[in-house]
């Protein structure tokens, strides 16, 4: 069996695709990149980005409460695909659904978030639809253009590649542990999560990088897709206080809470994790600065397909996260359950 298909959302995904046409003029595969890259008639140098991304399971599940990090984030996760791929926006569609009799204040604070994060970024909401629906879902639809042969994509990482994270990260575990545990908003307030999409990090990368995903999932599956998709798998330095944000540290001590789980968690931010040859690694830090943007080491690309832990400890241990990947699927959805099984999995890892 393909690797890939080890994860239910891959083998879900899979079978949509089995039910389309594909496009003449499609450059990428399936999984293949955050974004769609689509050949424009006439223009031989560029291709077309397009993503699209829903935020309604965050609604659902009370992880978002704030309508304006609704908006927020509906406009930077499907910026942030862009970003993955190194593309310059032109600009991006929303469909907002609501339920009937919503008052007004939704409509002004999603709107409020939604705009606000596009002026930081410089990006403008072109137009969209809106719909009466039982419950809230938003929908962002990025478009972009990007060098044809330039393009990131999630293919090309090689061992001895030094792989490397945009930002520190974690807030999004952090945001989820919080509001899926009952622990008080002020341990992780929900408007400490404000991620940005790197677009500027993106497009700066599209002359270095030999792969790119962003963190919209958290950094070990980011890690663990790429792995699949590659054959090559990564060995991570746990450099806590490096890796993670500061306010996140200082939940985990505050909770007692393993620093593995704020990597491990589905719920992550829009940093982007991507590979550099080994000849760049060692200088790549100060290049990047000069690029405008800051980067962590997180560590090496090995030949041998699996995610290694080098623990400050000393220890290494090696994880497989089909598991965890799956563990919302085979919990049939029920929360608590899922957040238990959580828990365990450092333990089955050797991690505690």
């Amino acid at each position: 069996m393909n690797q890939m298909d080890d994860i239910l959302e891959n083998v879900a995904i899979g079978a949509w695709v089995k039910a389309f046409s594909r496009a003449p003029g499609q450059a990428n595969a399936p999984h293949e990149s955050d974004a769609e890259l689509i050949e424009l008639p006439g223009d031989p140098e560029h291709l077309l980005a397009i993503t699209i991304d829903t935020v309604a399971e965050e609604i659902h599940t009370g992880l978002y409460q704030e309508s304006y990090t609704m908006g927020w984030v509906a406009v930077m996760a499907s910026l942030s695909d862009l970003a993955a791929v190194g593309a310059d926006p032109l600009g991006m569609v929303v469909s907002v659904s609501a339920p009937s009799g919503r008052d007004s204040g939704f409509a002004e604070s999603a709107g409020r978030g939604m705009e606000d994060a596009c002026r930081s970024l410089g990006v403008f909401i072109l137009g969209g639809d809106s719909n009466l629906t039982s419950e809230i879902s938003l929908t962002g639809c990025s478009i972009g253009i990007v060098p044809k042969s330039a393009a990131l994509t999630r293919r090309g990482v090689k061992p001895g590649d030094a792989v490397f994270l945009t930002g520190r990260a974690g807030i999004g575990n952090a945001l989820g542990l919080v509001k899926l545990s009952g622990l008080p908003d002020e341990y992780f307030p929900e408007s400490n999560y404000r991620p940005s999409a790197r677009l500027a990090a993106g497009r700066a990368l599209r002359d270095h990088a030999t792969a790119a995903m962003d963190t919209s999932d958290g950094v070990l599956t980011t890690l663990d897709q790429l792995m699949r998709l590659n054959g090559c798998g990564f060995e991570i330095k746990c450099d806590w206080p490096m890796i993670l944000s500061e306010d996140v540290l200082a939940l985990c001590d505050r909770t007692g809470t393993p620093y593995w789980m704020m990597l491990a968690g589905p719920h992550g931010e829009f940093e982007l994790v991507f590979t550099v040859p080994a000849t760049e690694a060692e200088a790549f830090p100060e290049k990047s600065r000069a690029l405008g943007f800051d980067t962590i080491r997180l560590g090496t690309v090995h030949q041998k397909a699996v995610i290694t832990l080098a623990l400050p400890s000393g220890r290494q241990v090696d994880i497989d996260m089909s598991s965890l990947r799956n563990l919302l699927d085979t919990s049939g959805g029920d929360l608590s359950h899922y957040l238990s099984e959580f828990r365990k999995m450092g333990g089955s890892w050797g991690l505690e």
